[in-house]
């Protein structure tokens, strides 16, 4: 019964935007089946769901899986929209960014795990990454330079 209660749970909150415990309980009993809040709220915590903000400016609950997805947007975003230029030497990848946002920048590389990346240090506009050899740093550029021409 938990099994076939959270495959629903899941799959009411990918189809709709589920503000509250209550409101999830609604939408199971709606769906046959009978729960009590306690039990919602149980299920919460097992399924790890978290709330996240929604298009509609309110919480909603959603799946670790779709918020690490929509992270990895907005952090794409943030190095697209930073990154100025990128060059590099030998397995050193150099990257410009807007005057501040070096920091954001390498964290949003950082985050976003790219394959061949030992590490990055952030300055103020300047960001240098080091690559595992020259080259993961060639693929590594080109995907840098992709990036920022979007």
């Amino acid at each position: 019964m938990k099994v076939t209660r959270h495959a629903k749970i899941l799959e009411i909150i990918s189809s709709k935007d589920v503000e509250t415990q209550e409101s999830l309980a609604e939408e199971l009993k709606i769906s046959g089946m009978d729960v009590t809040q306690a039990t919602v709220s149980r299920d919460i915590r097992e399924l790890k769901l978290i709330k996240i903000l929604g298009d509609n400016g309110n919480y909603k609950y959603a799946t670790r899986v779709h918020t690490e997805s929509f992270l990895s947007d907005k952090l794409m975003n943030i190095f697209s929209q930073t990154a100025i230029s990128a060059e590099n030497v030998d397995n050193f990848i150099i990257i410009k960014t807007i005057s501040g946002s070096a920091n954001a920048a390498a964290e949003a590389i950082d985050s976003l795990n790219f394959n061949g990346i030992a590490g990055t240090i952030a300055g103020n506009n300047t960001i240098l990454i080091l690559a595992r050899d020259t080259d993961k740093a060639k693929t590594i550029i080109q995907d840098m330079k992709k990036i920022i021409s979007q």
